[in-house]
């Protein structure tokens, strides 16, 4: 059984759509859920190791705002940053593996840069949304008792 060009087409077309609609659940699992985490778990850690310079800040006139704006500007700088990584190596990969399904007749290469769009803005809000538990414990945080920490 030989089969038209016009049935390949809408073949490739029936497992592109199939193969999108198994994507989008995995880009949401992996890049939020495990970014998010890890972003918390970095910030998490990088106010408890600097309680001290929190403290000094705060003692010299930094607002509890000025201290929280720092650590949400470092939750989006982290997660803008790993969102590029990935992204970059993705695509690179991607063109990688197009170049060697030429051989199987896959010609073309599409990169959805609406998606790509898409993913850094989501990294932005997942870094703000990770900042806010650390930046709320770094504003809190109390001149003197900071200072006093070993």
């Amino acid at each position: 059984m030989q089969l038209s060009r016009h049935s390949i087409g809408e073949s490739q077309t029936q497992v592109a759509a199939a193969l999108d609609t198994v994507l989008y659940p995995v880009y949401a699992l992996l890049a939020i859920l495990i970014a998010v985490l890890g972003v918390i778990n970095t910030l998490a850690l990088s106010v408890l190791e600097r309680t001290r310079e929190i403290g000094l800040l705060r003692t010299v006139g930094t607002s509890r705002r000025q201290i929280s704006s720092m650590v949400q500007l470092k939750s989006v700088l982290i997660a803008v940053h790993g969102a590029l990584l990935g992204l970059g190596l993705g695509i690179a990969w991607g063109i990688a593996g197009q170049r060697v399904l030429t051989l199987y007749g896959i010609t073309s290469l599409s990169i959805p840069w609406t998606t790509v769009l898409a993913v850094l803005a989501g990294s932005v809000l997942a870094g703000l949304t990770a900042a806010i538990l650390p930046a709320m414990k770094a504003a809190r945080t109390k001149p003197l008792t900071a200072i006093g920490t070993a």
